[in-house]
């Protein structure tokens, strides 16, 4: 993991990999290397931004800079996602601590960052710059009697700083000031935001205490992760990452906490991520049972199955964070990342079939139940009517785990139906379920033999991407941990993906895909599981070590995918499937000795 560094912007712009994240499990922001907050979405995570400099190198921001050339030292409070970050000048060294704030009783009414600035020695200025944007409509400032307020559509906002602060422009648009950061000093400043509702005031000291507070709580979730083995601090950091995105109101997991940026600089893959895909949210609720975070893992699968059980009768392969309809997609008007555009909101998958959700949810449901705990009578009849469904739909045509347009028969969603089956069966047969299982075990045997027949490939000696093609795809690396192994052709398949889509460590999603995208860090993580789970586990901990040189090429925060050639960051951060493959890989070496 990045420790330090000396922060340059390009047109504008920080490497992606140079942002670390806040967030209280409402809303995350996305903190630059040289200070400036360049993405936060309050009150929710869905929200339109408030700031939005990773879309609009003039964009919104809150930054707290110095104003001299500086370098960096940067890390995490132990066990926590309080971010501590040093300013290095020729004249001084400053320290910054910032944080989303809880409070006693969880996350707060309103919404606030606090940033704490302690001098170290000698003299460091900074400058402070707040540029909130609004989505729909202008930014309104008023003097209230109380605050200096701005309305953003709304929104009530304010700074809350102290007096040795001083402002020296304060306009509808812009609030900027200047503070100097001597040995021994301590200030703290805050943005607070209310939406639709009154906003409190605090004294700056309580602000300030909830720094400490908030860094409590994260060391108190940390303690009650039952891991204990390798690699165990990656662990721990990943997990953190993950609990950003689990959306506290509802138990709901987001992909990601932003949209639009780029899968290839220049590109024009630039997706909303802040929505919760089935897919994720099963292999986020798999990694949290496995971690021991119980209570995160029963709110989302809470939150899964009743969504589910309301959209009905067939599950949507997206829905928002609130268990709606995702919007339609649509183009956002701003330049985009190194003018990567156009920057999407919205997302198109909500129309999509993706067959291999009935998998996740079921082998979810599965683990579930061998970890000791209840399928209530209504989840044990959706995860029959489930199964049912799959037997009627899996000769259908879909569009994959990856979202193509193109529908095909896709191996990796005939796996999956075969491992819902598989585990509808196992879970009748245990007594958690009613269904007849000897139905579900023959047509699981009928989909394996469909894939065996129509999906391999003797000239690759491997699964192909789906049926009558020779293309190769990196997601079937994920089904070694199924039990689909027969006749070593999952091996066989490994080892061809290796060979077409890997580039070192790194692995791109499928043939083709490196003239679109990065590499793609799910999938380097799946290969590591591959290995492990078809008993070449040492040399599974090998490449999970190579795997780690690139993926520590940030603050702890993981993008969707990576430049193999630079190592820069591409996609969305934090992404939910990066770090919750990471924290599988870990488990697979640990599992399979």
């Amino acid at each position: 993991m990045l420790e330090a560094l000396e922060p340059k912007r390009s047109g504008g712009f920080l490497p992606l990999e140079h942002y670390a994240a806040i967030g209280e499990g409402r809303s995350v922001a996305l903190v630059g290397a040289d200070g400036s907050i360049d993405w936060w979405c309050p009150p929710d995570m869905d929200s339109p931004p408030l700031f939005n400099r990773l879309h609009d190198a003039d964009g919104g921001r809150f930054s707290l800079t110095p104003v001299q050339p500086f370098s960096i030292e940067r890390r995490y409070r132990k066990d926590s996602n309080v971010l501590e970050t040093t300013f290095v000048t020729e004249t001084g060294k400053a320290r910054v601590t910032e944080s989303i704030n809880s409070g006693a009783g969880g996350r707060l009414p309103w919404c606030e960052v606090a940033r704490r600035i302690e001098g170290l020695s000698g003299q460091v200025e900074f400058e402070v710059v707040i540029r909130p944007i609004c989505a729909q409509g202008k930014v309104r400032r008023v003097n209230h009697p109380n605050a200096a307020i701005r309305y953003i559509g709304d929104l009530t906002t304010t700074f809350c700083h102290p007096d040795e602060v001083s402002i020296v422009d304060d306009t509808d648009q812009q609030t900027t000031a200047h503070y100097r950061a001597e040995a021994g000093s301590r200030a703290c400043i805050a943005y607070l935001v209310a939406d639709k509702a009154p906003l409190a005031i605090p004294a700056l000291s309580e602000i300030d205490d909830r720094i400490d507070f908030s860094d409590d709580e994260w060391q108190r979730w940390t303690e009650k992760l039952s891991y204990d083995g390798p690699f165990k601090s990656d662990f721990i950091r990943c997990a953190l990452s993950l609990k950003f995105l689990l959306y506290s109101k509802t138990g709901a997991i987001a992909a990601a906490a932003t949209s639009g940026l780029p899968e290839r600089i220049g590109g024009d893959k630039n997706y909303d991520y802040r929505y919760a895909w089935v897919r994720d949210a099963a292999y986020t609720i798999k990694a949290f049972l496995r971690a021991g975070a119980l209570s995160e893992a029963i709110a989302a699968f809470g939150w899964l199955i009743r969504t589910i059980d309301e959209d009905g009768p067939a599950p949507s392969v997206v829905y928002t964070l609130s268990g709606g309809e995702v919007p339609d997609e649509r183009v956002i008007e701003v330049p985009g990342y190194k003018g990567s555009t156009p920057v999407r909101t919205g997302n198109r998958a909500k129309n999509q079939v993706q067959l291999s959700c009935y998998g996740d949810l079921l082998e979810t449901a599965s683990l579930f139940a061998e970890m000791g705990h209840v399928l209530d009578p209504s989840t044990a009849r959706l995860i029959q009517r489930l199964a049912d469904q799959v037997v009627d739909r899996w000769q259908e045509k879909d569009s994959g785990l990856w979202e193509l347009e193109e529908l095909q028969h896709h191996t990796f969603s005939k796996v999956g139906c075969w491992l819902a089956l598989d585990r509808a069966a196992r879970l009748a047969r245990h007594g958690h379920i009613d269904g007849d299982a000897d139905r579900w075990v023959v047509e699981s045997d009928k989909i394996r033999d469909w894939i065996d027949t129509h999906c391999w490939s003797e000239t690759k000696k491997a699964y192909t991407f789906y049926a009558g093609t020779e293309k190769l795809d990196a997601a079937l690396l994920l089904t070694t941990r199924f039990g689909f192994e027969h006749e070593g052709r999952l091996a066989a398949t490994r080892n061809a993906i290796q060979q077409e889509l890997a580039v070192g460590p790194l692995v791109y999603r499928y043939s083709g895909a490196s003239g679109e995208e990065g590499a793609f860090v799910a999938c380097s993580c799946w290969l590591v599981e591959a290995f492990a789970f078809l008993g070449e586990v040492d040399q599974a901990e090998r490449m999970l070590e190579d795997l780690l040189v690139p993926l520590g090429n940030n603050f702890g925060v993981l993008c969707e995918q990576i430049d193999p050639q630079t190592g820069a960051g591409l996609g969305n951060l934090p992404q939910g499937l990066s770090h919750l493959t990471l924290l599988h890989a870990i488990f697979s070496l640990q599992e399979n000795r």
